[in-house]
């Protein structure tokens, strides 16, 4: 099997399980439309599918993680809800829909992000795994959303904070984008009850960071060459705000070489550490290479 054809299945996997959520009849059902509306507004789901990825390949069973991956996808949709909103980014469109609060309205869509959230912790809890991995794994990914991780990073992204360089910059994508990609690597290896074997976790962490850096270098570029109908979201906010990014601070030609050094450095933290880790080292060149 290729490996674009296991991520397939693997997504398959996480979007069949996600498609059953949310779907109950009560009175508060528009919230519950809100969240679903999100949830499956389409997206790659990589970080649901590298948890996936990463449990098999640490030997664990891939049915007991799904859980786990569903929830980091959960975090993933109440950020973008959030991000999206008239406070932060004020888009239109995510994932090359109607953002949620444009079609429920702000409240609404506060709430749905609200709720994915807690809805999270709740899908990771039901994991049928050993009670202290199934508490290692929502501690980690608790950090990672949080005012140390991804909440964090968005603060540094949407305040006073003024970066000029590299340093700046990675400060704010490490936990912005970073975290959640990382907890998403170390949920998988966790959820195959690897907690004990710290190389594979320090592993699983340092592709996760790198894979990360790449990708948002990349969304930078991205929203300078790119068109609202190919990448699913507007274009050239960034610059129209005067936002600091890889690209108007470095150039093009200085972000090809960063994206090209970071996913090299992905690939090397995996290399030989994980069964099949040429699967992680073909989604690195993917997605440094993407078009949208």
């Amino acid at each position: 099997m290729s490996w674009r054809s296991e991520f397939e299945a693997l997504r398959g996997l996480v979007e069949g399980r996600l498609r059953k959520c949310f779907s109950v009849d009560c009175p508060q059902r528009r919230l519950l439309e809100a969240m679903r509306y999100s949830l499956l507004a389409g997206g790659k789901r990589i970080r649901p599918v590298l948890t996936l990825k990463f449990c098999v390949a640490s030997g664990g069973e891939l049915e007991r993680v799904i859980p786990l991956a569903c929830a980091v996808e959960m975090i993933h949709t109440y950020s973008l809800i959030h991000d999206a909103r008239p406070a932060m980014d004020n888009d239109d469109l995510r994932r090359g829909n109607p953002t949620c609060h444009r079609v429920y309205g702000e409240c609404t869509a506060t709430l749905a992000g609200d709720a994915l959230q807690a809805a999270a912790f709740a899908t990771l809890m039901g994991a049928e795994l050993p009670a202290e991995y199934v508490v290692a794994a929502g501690a980690y990914l608790a950090k990672a959303a949080g005012e140390m991780g991804m909440c964090g990073g968005q603060e540094l992204d949407t305040s006073d904070y003024t970066v000029r360089d590299e340093k700046g910059l990675g400060s704010i994508n490490d936990l912005k984008t970073g975290a959640l990609l990382r907890a998403a690597c170390v949920l998988g290896v966790i959820g195959a009850q690897g907690e004990s074997d710290p190389a594979r976790l320090r592993a699983a962490e340092e592709y996760g960071l790198h894979l990360a850096r790449a990708f948002q270098i990349r969304d930078d570029v991205l929203d300078v060459v790119s068109d609202p109908e190919t990448l699913g979201k507007p274009v050239g906010s960034d610059a129209l705000n005067d936002k600091p990014t890889y690209a108007s601070v470095f150039g093009l030609d200085r972000c090809n070489e960063l994206i090209l050094n970071e996913t090299e450095l992905a690939v090397e933290a995996v290399r030989g550490k994980f069964g099949d880790w040429e699967f992680f080292m073909d989604l690195a060149n993917s997605l440094a290479e993407r078009k949208s």
